[in-house]
């Protein structure tokens, strides 16, 4: 079986710590490296240290939202990709990520077969 994401580092950032383990394990499946955060301040300190290859990264969150974090990437030089997951079904934030940058959108459940494809394809 392929690992497809062997070497890559990927921040993974969910407030449900139940999402949260399951993308962990799906992304350790394709032999990443995860990093953890389960709030927004946490996942842009992640972002700041370095070496994040990929960020899958979900929308609202406590201490800084991750349309937040997305603003603040846009004026990042190296700025990794960005797979978005929400509960929210509105389309104006889909088009605002979108605009922000995010490489891929997804509605929450989403399966995380198709979620590690998209980062996958993110990293290409």
């Amino acid at each position: 079986m392929q690992r497809r994401l062997a070497g890559k580092t990927i921040l993974a950032v969910d407030d449900d710590p139940d999402i949260l383990a399951g993308m962990v394990l799906a992304l350790e499946a394709e032999a990443a490296t995860v990093v953890r955060a389960s709030d927004g301040a946490q996942a842009w300190a992640a972002l700041q240290a370095g070496g994040i290859d990929a960020v899958v990264l979900d929308m609202m969150l406590p201490q800084l939202s991750g349309l937040a974090i997305l603003e603040r990437l846009g004026a990042a030089a190296q700025r990794p990709p960005v797979v978005m997951v929400t509960a929210n079904q509105g389309r104006r934030h889909r088009e605002f990520a979108t605009a922000l940058g995010a490489s891929a959108y997804f509605n929450k459940p989403v399966p995380l077969e198709r979620l590690v494809d998209a980062v996958c394809e993110s990293l290409r």
